[in-house]
């Protein structure tokens, strides 16, 4: 069956998506091109700029990257990221990791990503910035869906493509307390000016319990700040930014080498990400005509560096299986988890153990790891971590639907 017959089957049903991000456009594409009329909604108000670097890798992330035809957009924009090197308090080079570690096939910023995917959706996709879902009620013929803004609508389907504080999740499933693990971590990231003169390149920083690091971004114009450090749970307002920004001020006051010139540019950054390092675990990811996908669903953690190619694998299926099955929920929903919740557990389990590593809680422990990154270079089998990775990032082979 090929698209104009697969379009005309599935009638044009409405769907609507909440989230902009990557994983919520990645579908409206997959869903205009098998005939359905997506809409997404997105609380904040305009596409989101910055945030962190994403990874593609291996053949599934490659080929999908293909057949929506943006691969030449995405490798154009990629940061071309180097080796990263981690040094003392006073800057001294310790030891140097390889790219392959970090960076996949292609990295490109997250707020990058974001902007072409929505270019390649905007012109056949119904998007509303500055919105949100507060309500969803059900009966057998579709969904009345109700916004802190917006009329009230109906829809065939919703999908909550909506991240880690999914509210599609919490007004279908529960609160999140119930499907969300912290890891033990947070992170920030936010832009800087590129003063260490980075070519493609970052530095790194470990203290006890706390990791800086600096990346160059968009060609060596400027750079990406990452904090990372070790805290039990923390109650904050996820909405109130500058409470966000006197959080880390305060856990990072006193640390060494380029921090505090780094807190300072703090102040004046145009776009801060402020989060917990977590993860989504869930024995269903649908319920009636709602369906979760990406971090919603089963958010891996950004240590795994398996989020953005989970989410966008998971989105061509996800259309893929409602396309196949006449826009059959009930079936398509239950072929999309089988397809995917083998895939989603592996990318999962890559991302939990990596904390202690990531980010050591002693002085003791920061000297082991700093060894350890210092004889990596030289140790037989250090391109077993890359293949690992890369093992995990091919472990789905991709259905053909049209």
């Amino acid at each position: 069956m090929n698209i104009t017959d697969i379009a005309q089957r599935n009638g044009n049903l409405k769907v609507l998506i909440s989230g902009a991000s990557v994983a919520g456009p990645a579908l409206a594409y997959w869903l205009r091109r098998y005939g359905f009329s997506p809409t997404v909604v997105e609380r904040a108000p305009a596409l989101r700029e910055g945030g962190y670097a994403v990874d593609f890798r291996g053949r599934a992330h490659l080929a999908l990257l293909e057949r929506m035809g943006i691969r030449a957009d995405v490798e154009k924009a990629q940061t071309h990221m180097g080796a990263t090197s981690y040094v003392n308090a006073v800057g001294k080079r310790i030891a140097d990791m390889p790219a392959d570690l970090f960076a996949g096939d292609i990295e490109i910023l997250r707020g990058d990503l974001a902007h072409i995917l929505y270019d390649l959706t905007r012109d056949g996709t119904e998007y509303i910035f500055g919105d949100s879902i507060t309500s969803i009620t059900e009966d057998a013929g579709g969904v009345d869906v109700t916004f802190e803004r917006g009329a009230p609508r109906r829809f065939d389907l919703v999908v909550g493509a909506d991240g880690l504080h999914s509210a599609v999740r919490a007004l279908t499933f529960g609160p999140e307390s119930r499907f969300v693990r912290e890891l033990g971590l947070y992170c920030a990231v936010f832009p800087t000016a590129n003063r260490l003169r980075l070519d493609h390149a970052g530095r790194a920083y470990i203290a006890p319990g706390k990791v800086v690091s600096v990346f160059s971004a968009r060609h060596n114009t400027e750079a990406r700040a990452m904090f990372y450090f070790a805290s039990p749970p923390l109650s904050y307002d996820r909405h109130d930014t500058e409470a966000q920004k006197k959080i880390l001020a305060e856990v990072f006051a006193g640390v060494g080498w380029e921090t505090p010139r780094l807190l300072a540019d703090m102040a004046d950054a145009p776009d801060f990400y402020f989060d917990s390092i977590s993860q989504v675990h869930m024995d269903h990811w649908s319920k009636g005509r709602v369906v979760l996908l990406g971090d919603a669903a089963s958010c891996p953690s950004p240590l795994s560096g398996m989020g953005t190619g989970l989410a966008m694998v998971g989105a061509y299926v996800l259309a893929g299986e409602l396309a196949a099955a006449g826009g059959d929920h009930r079936r398509a929903f239950a072929r999309y988890e089988e397809e995917m919740r083998a895939y989603a557990t592996a990318c999962q389990k890559q991302g939990q153990g990596v904390s202690k590593w990531m980010v050591p809680d002693s002085g003791l422990m920061a000297w082991f790891v700093n060894q350890n990154f210092k004889l990596l270079p030289y140790v037989p089998w250090k391109g077993l971590i890359a293949k690992g990775v890369r093992k995990v990032a091919e472990g789905i082979t991709l259905k053909t639907y049209e």
